[in-house]
């Protein structure tokens, strides 16, 4: 074919396109949408009356995840204080984490975020983008969240009306922000017991609190109300082996430490905590001190639940059995007797609350997707 045939064939295929894309769109804009399910819209849904109730549903619908199948609550579960009861997490579909799933009663008062203290905890809605956004966890990308959100017209309707305007990425955060922060402890024994009730602990929950503020010296990291001093303190926890013999929990630590840059990341055979964030050598293996509220309902312990009971936790502190060249030195033998340990784990069991009932919502009562009309935002 010559050079001049091709030139008049490429304007003409140029005419022919020009004019059949506005016919192929206008036919599209004509076709009619499939059923959208309007029946739905007719359903009732819980009443969405402010930010937190917004980020209820929210905390418990999968499509906050990349793949439709996990949600805030599979890790974080009301009817177990908030945790998951397991050792080590499980995060996104196929991946394994290397680290306990703590609570969230109480979650928004702690100055610290994380195991290894990386977020301030001023910042819930920052931690809540984390969760969301991060590969091991939920693995979502912000833009198609907030698409998936325009989509469902209950909730679409309950940002407008909440904010004042249409769903954003940010608008989501700080629903399940302000979600988070209605989780607090209930009254425990303990705390009716420092308010004025003598009767509130048994006679053997307060020799375990006399040790707990006296000889065992607990209190100088578990103090205040919220039984922490916040800090992040070197105990030489030893590893969870599980992290090293599970294929897909040790790849999730390796390309953790990795994205921290972290040198030798892959001769690593314990968390080096804090120290991702810092690089220092004093803040290997330091990780925060978890408040002691709700002690006895968020087994296993230690940021790799390595430690099964309370009374492990005891025994392990009270020998000080922790192996680390930078070992905090407040954290010496204790020198307790069985009947002492006995004591102090059974004042440590009175720092749960009763369960206060929660009424979780389930799919039913989370809204649907609806088509929108063609020309919606």
């Amino acid at each position: 074919m010559s050079l001049r045939r091709l030139g008049v064939i490429v304007p003409l295929v140029g005419l022919i396109v020009a004019v059949t894309v506005p016919v192929a769109l206008a036919s599209l804009s004509d076709a009619p949408l499939p059923d959208s399910g309007a029946a739905f819209s007719e359903q009732s849904f819980p009443a969405i009356e402010t930010e937190a109730d917004l980020g209820r549903l929210l905390f418990f619908d999968n499509r906050l995840s990349g793949n439709l199948a996990t949600s805030c609550s599979s890790c974080h579960l009301p009817e177990q204080a908030w945790v998951d009861g397991e050792a080590l997490s499980t995060g996104y579909t196929s991946v394994e984490y290397f680290r306990n799933t703590p609570t969230l009663l109480n979650a928004t008062r702690m100055p610290l975020f994380y195991w290894d203290g990386r977020l301030d905890g001023s910042d819930v809605a920052t931690v809540v983008r984390d969760h969301i956004a991060e590969a091991h966890f939920m693995h979502q990308d912000g833009r198609l969240l907030t698409e998936r959100m325009v989509q469902i017209p209950v909730y679409a309707e309950s940002f407008e009306r909440l904010f004042g305007s249409e769903v954003s990425y940010g608008k989501i955060l700080n629903s399940l922000a302000a979600f988070i922060a209605t989780l607090e402890s209930t009254d425990n024994p303990y705390i009716d017991f420092k308010a004025g009730d003598d009767s509130a602990l048994s006679a053997q929950e307060q020799a375990g609190l006399a040790l707990f503020e006296g000889k065992a010296g607990c209190s100088a990291c578990h103090g205040g109300d919220l039984l922490t001093d916040g800090g992040l303190y070197v105990t030489g926890v030893p590893a969870n082996p599980d992290v090293f013999s599970e294929p897909a929990r040790h790849i999730t630590f390796r390309r953790f430490f990795k994205q921290f840059a972290v040198g030798e990341f892959d001769e690593l055979r314990a968390d080096p905590g804090h120290f991702a964030m810092t690089h220092e050598e004093a803040d290997l293996g330091r990780f925060r001190t978890p408040s002691l509220l709700e002690a006895g309902r968020t087994a296993p312990y230690m940021h790799n639940g390595v430690l099964a009971t309370l009374e492990d936790v005891v025994r392990f502190y009270n020998d000080s059995e922790g192996d680390a060249p930078n070992k905090d030195e407040l954290l010496g033998p204790l020198n307790l007797s069985d009947d002492e340990i006995g004591s102090l784990v059974a004042f440590l069991q009175s720092l749960g609350s009763d369960a206060p009932a929660f009424d979780a919502p389930g799919p039913e009562d989370l809204p649907p997707y609806e088509l929108l009309p063609l020309g919606s935002n």
